[in-house]
């Protein structure tokens, strides 16, 4: 895509991406297509399904840019689930287990982008998370950073499976509070 020379806040950006502006989808592909395809390639190991995995993450956004909605989270974390979701569901289709090593590591982020908001949101999010009870925090980050299921973290932790979930639930709820302040 070509270069976008609009600058957007991120609530404008939302705004024109739910008119389908074609100026904001170059700069919504132009600020974070970098940050995507390396964490999908870190998640994947392989450069050529990762970019295909990001050209289907940009199009699932595209169509679902709709029902995102800015009350229950930031723009970048909606598209990060997105992508993420993806390679992990490619991964799993070639039969193993997703790579997803610590996303704060700038280098699996982009080391093309320069973007200070996408390294201090991914600072913010991993230091809410480190203020979890250790039994809460490690499941986050097994089911959210790593791309383990409820089951395979029951079997990982070899705790019960109503256990992962009730956890993850509270957690989840926990960090609700963080995020609606």
């Amino acid at each position: 895509m070509a270069t976008s020379k609009v600058k957007y806040s991120e609530e404008e950006l939302v705004v024109a991406l739910k008119r389908n502006e074609r100026a904001a989808f170059e700069f919504l592909y132009d600020h974070y297509s970098g940050a995507l395809f390396n964490i999908i390639c870190k998640t994947l190991r392989d450069e050529e399904r990762a970019a295909d995995v990001l050209q289907e993450s940009f199009l699932k956004i595209w169509k679902n840019i709709a029902s995102y909605n800015p009350e229950k989270g930031r723009l970048f974390t909606w598209i990060l689930n997105i992508a993420r979701n993806g390679a992990i569901d490619a991964a799993r289709v070639e039969g193993r287990k997703p790579v997803m090593d610590d996303i704060d590591d700038r280098a699996a982020l982009n080391e093309r982008d320069t973007s200070e908001e996408l390294s201090t949101a991914s600072s913010e999010i991993k230091s809410i998370v480190n203020m979890l009870r250790p039994e809460r925090k490690i499941l986050i980050d097994m089911a959210y950073f790593q791309g383990y299921t409820h089951e395979e973290i029951s079997e990982e932790l070899k705790i019960p499976l109503g256990t992962v979930k009730s956890r993850i639930r509270t957690a989840l709820q926990e960090l609700k509070q963080y995020f609606s302040v």
